[in-house]
């Protein structure tokens, strides 16, 4: 998959994402803690997306190491944002991931968030 593709499908998930949400009645006016995630098998990759999402202006978490269900080992961290559920924010947010992730050979996994009252 291209990363114009990854991008497009990006985007439309997180439409996705923000319509069941607010469909389910989380609260549309609330600031969210949003987490991107990140995963790779070389930490040392990895740890470079990390600097350079810290440096886009991302909390960034500590790298963990897990085991998949076939043995193999990964890492992962999250790249954390607090604000809005605003679709064109994370819209931008996803591509400039996106982006950063393909610079580094890591892989972008989505993001997550909380329902809020």
């Amino acid at each position: 998959m291209t990363i114009e593709e990854l991008v497009q499908e990006q985007l439309q998930e997180n439409q996705d994402i923000v319509e069941a949400l607010l469909e389910d009645g989380s609260n549309p006016d609330a600031d969210y803690t949003i987490e991107h995630h990140f995963s790779g098998a070389n930490f040392d990759k990895l740890e470079k997306a990390a600097v350079d999402a810290f440096k886009a202006g991302f909390e960034v978490d500590d790298a963990e190491e897990l085991e998949l269900d076939d043995g193999a080992t990964v890492f992962a961290f999250d790249a954390i944002i607090e604000h809005k559920l605003d679709i064109e924010r994370l819209n931008s947010d996803a591509k400039t991931l996106i982006e950063l992730a393909e610079k580094h050979g890591v892989q972008y996994d989505g993001w997550g968030t909380y329902f809020v009252e």
